[in-house]
């Protein structure tokens, strides 16, 4: 059952939608205001896994990990690989 996400074009809210089946979409009313006339967003992907923590990034130089000896974050490496 795919969840997708709406933003009403009369009122301007954003909101989920589950569809009951991925072979007939639904039309879809705006739980707020009651319009059909709704955009499909591109919505973001997100994915989590178990097997490392979450050390944040280091695309700007800053990663959250205490310094290392001979490590760091130059060049966006955090010198955990």
């Amino acid at each position: 059952m795919p969840i997708f996400e709406y933003k009403c074009k009369e009122c301007e809210k954003k909101f989920d939608f589950l569809h009951k089946s991925v072979s007939k979409i639904e039309d879809v009313n705006c739980p707020s205001c009651g319009s059909m006339n709704n955009k499909k967003l591109l919505s973001t992907f997100s994915a989590s896994t178990s097997s490392s923590p979450d050390l944040g990034g280091c695309a700007d130089g800053s990663c959250g990990v205490p310094a290392m000896p001979a490590s760091g974050c130059a060049s966006g490496m955090c010198g955990l690989n």
